[in-house]
């Protein structure tokens, strides 16, 4: 009788630590995401200053920011997407991340 309430302990203990990484990689993720939205945009920024504001008008340099901001956030989705794609082929998910997503279905 103690074995079994020792291996119900360690599965939940496991789901625990599940949540747990879930938790904590969504929490990296994010981070991360927002950092390299962060670095994208001053590295366009800095491109933006040093080669194309010397080329434009006045009354045309405004818009460059605003695209330079979509683009950070354009580029900081694929690097992220790719980063994400490359975790996954390394690290056996349902192993150690609880699905945030769960389906339930209702029984008839």
């Amino acid at each position: 009788m103690k074995h079994c309430r020792k291996i119900a302990s360690r599965k939940r203990v496991n789901q625990m630590n599940k949540k747990v990484n879930t938790l904590l990689f969504i929490l990296g993720a994010t981070t991360f995401n927002i950092l390299m939205t962060v670095i994208s945009f001053i590295i366009l920024i800095l491109l933006y200053i040093k080669f194309l504001i010397p080329l434009m008008p006045e009354a045309n340099r405004s818009w460059g920011f605003s695209i330079i901001f979509l683009a950070s956030i354009v580029i900081s989705f694929f690097v992220y997407r790719y980063v994400l794609k490359f975790l996954i082929s390394k690290i056996d998910i349902e192993k150690y991340f609880d699905p945030i997503f769960v389906k339930k279905y209702k029984k008839h």
